[in-house]
């Protein structure tokens, strides 16, 4: 009796052993991580990228085995960040939480960048996107992309659209709203998407392509009329508005990407640690329901490889618009 209830405690330790390694405990493996990891956003505190980053992180020491700690280094539309991570030891302890500017635009945008988006990092997973909208002052005498194009053609020059600023996703999005339908909208950049939205509000411009997170109260109160949401798919804060791409302009879709990064040569066993504990964090009900609050939707992929072939194809797509655009930063 005694042997066989000894063998059962065997088999019982082994069964809880086995059971703790698959729930996310991988710093054991391997030491790693040995001590706490730094998530840089590469935007002030206080966006959105930054609240989604400090949400990701809170979720991962029970994953990972050590805490993860967000440290904000903005400055020229993510570069800095962008170009520090780039830079740090390849060891899986520095990551960047980037953005569609400094992971696919930016190489484009900027004269001169420090990193290549592609070659300097290694992919770890994509975090999800956040459409934008176009939404128009109801005085603008349209209910619908076909109408808006209509009205924009008959009075070339006379419609105007707001962004955040030269360059910024709202920015570009009109640039290819224009390339994809012959229309002619004058950009009015601001510093910031308060400003731009006041003016819309204001009447002081007609249209403005922006985050669907800051449009929807004003949409929910009819100060502001939406005619279509940015991305190939439909928004879950918007389900019955179309596409824009359903509405006479197939192919359409400008949304602002999220994904997190290490250096170019983190090991690979590290990418997959680090891979295995975010989908765990992602798939968790509390990071669903923060991220969908904030209007984020989640990413169709989620292994490095897939986010490293989805960078691959934003880069060049982003250089035609900004192109198009004319505009280039120093």
């Amino acid at each position: 009796m005694t042997t066989r209830r000894t063998c059962l405690l065997t088999l019982t330790t082994l069964l809880t052993s086995a059971a703790l390694l698959g729930t996310g405990i991988s710093h054991a493996q391997g030491g790693f991580p040995e001590k706490p990891i730094t998530l840089i956003v590469p935007f002030p505190p206080g966006g959105p990228t930054d609240a989604m980053a400090r949400t990701l992180a809170a979720e991962m020491k029970d994953r990972l085995g050590q805490p993860m700690i967000v440290e904000n280094r903005a400055g020229a539309g993510g570069n800095i960040g962008a170009d520090y991570v780039a830079h740090a030891a390849p060891d899986g302890q520095t990551l960047l939480f980037g953005t569609s500017g400094p992971l696919a635009i930016n190489v484009s945008l900027y004269r001169k960048i420090g990193y290549d988006p592609i070659k300097s990092f290694a992919p770890v997973i994509q975090v999800g996107h956040l459409p934008n909208v176009l939404v128009l002052n109801p005085s603008v005498p349209a209910h619908d992309v076909k109408e808006l194009v209509a009205y924009a053609k008959a009075h070339p020059g006379k419609l105007s659209f707001a962004s955040s600023g030269n360059g910024a996703s709202s920015h570009l999005a009109g640039v290819m709203f224009n390339a994809m339908t012959g229309t002619d909208l004058q950009h009015i950049p601001y510093k910031g998407t308060g400003p731009a939205l006041n003016d819309l509000l204001g009447g002081q411009v007609s249209m403005s392509f922006t985050d669907v997170l800051t449009a929807l109260p004003y949409i929910k109160t009819d100060k502001l009329r939406a005619l279509g949401v940015t991305t190939a798919t439909r928004s879950q804060a918007l389900p019955q508005l179309p596409t824009i791409a359903e509405q006479g302009v197939p192919g359409y879709d400008v949304s602002v990407f999220f994904g997190i990064v290490a250096p170019a040569g983190t090991p690979t066993d590290r990418i997959a640690t680090l891979n295995r504990a975010f989908a765990q964090a992602l798939a968790s009900p509390k990071v669903k329901e923060r991220f969908a609050a904030q209007g984020l939707e989640p990413a169709p992929a989620s292994t490095p490889a897939q986010l490293a072939h989805f960078i691959a194809e934003q880069v060049p797509k982003w250089a035609a618009v900004v192109k198009q655009s004319g505009v280039h930063l120093d």
